[in-house]
């Protein structure tokens, strides 16, 4: 269980913060690339990224946003939208702390949570905007259980998810 799948399980509110880090790797790229079918050069050729006036290839810009479902999926919040800005590159080897924060949530539980996501250096690479629903009564009860079973279906597991 997460320090996040454990807070949606008692309820989410407004104000409350999350953050995951991770480091970006070569064959994190070249995953998400077979699985996007985005092979754009500027993530795998070094002549194409220096002609772009990167210093080295980049990481796609979906694969660095997509920190932001880990904390989704963890709460359980189901996504209606989401609006990114993508500020400056992530480099392979670039570590990105994602912050986000509730930001609203209505009488339907419909909620509004905006993103900073910042590079080993402080930089801020990206921003997000994410709409969905949170989790009920009777949904946070299920996580509950789940929790209490070991939380066998996430993968994610016993690793302490705060940055």
């Amino acid at each position: 269980m997460t320090q996040i799948r454990k807070r949606a399980s008692e309820g989410i509110q407004i104000g409350d913060t999350f953050s995951v880090r991770r480091t970006f790797s070569e064959d994190d790229m070249q995953a998400f690339a077979s699985v996007s079918r985005d092979y754009n050069p500027v993530h795998l050729e070094d002549r194409w990224a220096h002609v772009k006036r990167f210093k080295a290839r980049i990481c796609h810009g979906l694969l660095v946003a997509g920190m932001a479902t880990e904390i989704g999926g963890q709460i359980g919040w189901l996504a209606s939208g989401m609006n990114f800005r993508f500020i400056k590159p992530v480099y392979f080897g670039d570590t990105i702390t994602l912050s986000f924060t509730i930001v609203t949530i209505d009488e339907r539980l419909r909620a509004r949570g905006e993103g900073r996501y910042k590079n080993q250096n402080g930089v801020i690479v990206l921003e997000c905007e994410i709409f969905g629903v949170l989790p009920g009564n009777q949904d946070r009860e299920i996580l509950k259980q789940m929790i209490a079973e070991g939380d066998p279906t996430n993968a994610i597991g016993s690793r302490d998810d705060s940055a």
